[in-house]
């Protein structure tokens, strides 16, 4: 992991607009990750959270605005470029790739690395991460269970070795149970020093493992700021927590 400084973002979003034709999905949206951090985008279904972390990557190309990630702005980059750069995404619904095992997956997971001993090294964290993984590493993905493929996807995308992970609705249709070990495996994350922006409609679990928040509503960030100050803000619990 590259070293930086805490008091500079790792990633910052500046005024942002992505349209789809005539219909605006993201309407000037404006976050930071600061390293070590884990920040949520909360939102409603069709909020733009999907579509703002895919424009970070660069499956989208914004209208306006820019991003900066480590210091340069990658406003525009294809996606591969930014995967190369340190950006890695898990997917919403998981998109592992059903017919390859699970070593295959994660082993696709670094298909742009050549350095066999950090591939075999990574490998075998990602086990140690996600002890289910090992158990079922010459299973096919296809038959994993909607717990089991979320480990995988997102240990796939951990394969990229990046400096920042997004994850996109990552408890999205598991069980409870399911979900709070995965809340875990997130903070083992964190410890680990990777920093993390993740996309959630699980706004209890999101609140559980955050450093801070944004709220999007209708392309709009509404709302910005750490638990304790969204909690406290009655408008904000009302409309968004829901807690």
């Amino acid at each position: 992991m590259v070293q930086n400084d805490s008091k500079v973002p790792l990633l910052a979003v500046e005024d942002i607009s992505v349209s789809y034709g005539q219909v605006k999905a993201v309407k000037q949206a404006s976050l930071a990750v600061f390293p070590g951090e884990i920040v949520v985008l909360i939102g409603a279904n069709g909020a733009g959270k999907t579509t703002l972390l895919e424009t970070i990557l660069g499956i989208n190309t914004p209208s306006s605005g820019a991003i900066r990630f480590m210091g340069k702005d990658i406003t525009g980059n294809p996606a591969d470029r930014n995967v190369r750069a340190g950006l890695c995404l898990a997917p919403e619904g998981r998109g592992v790739f059903a017919r390859l095992t699970v070593a295959e997956n994660l082993k696709m997971g670094a298909f742009h690395r050549s350095d066999k001993d950090g591939i075999a090294a990574d490998l075998e964290q990602m086990y140690t991460l996600f002890p289910r993984l090992r158990e079922r590493q010459a299973q096919v993905a296809g038959t994993l269970s909607g717990g089991e493929q979320q480990m995988l996807a997102i240990a796939r995308a951990l394969m990229n070795s990046p400096e920042l992970l997004l994850l996109d609705e990552p408890t999205e249709g598991l069980a409870p149970l399911i979900v709070k070990s995965l809340e875990e495996q997130i903070l083992k994350l964190k410890e680990a020093g990777i920093s993390i922006l993740l996309s959630e409609q699980n706004v209890r679990s999101a609140l559980r493992m955050i450093t801070r928040a944004y709220v999007i509503d209708e392309g709009v960030i509404r709302y910005e700021g750490t638990v304790a100050e969204l909690e406290a803000n009655e408008d904000v619990k009302k409309k968004y927590l829901m807690v």
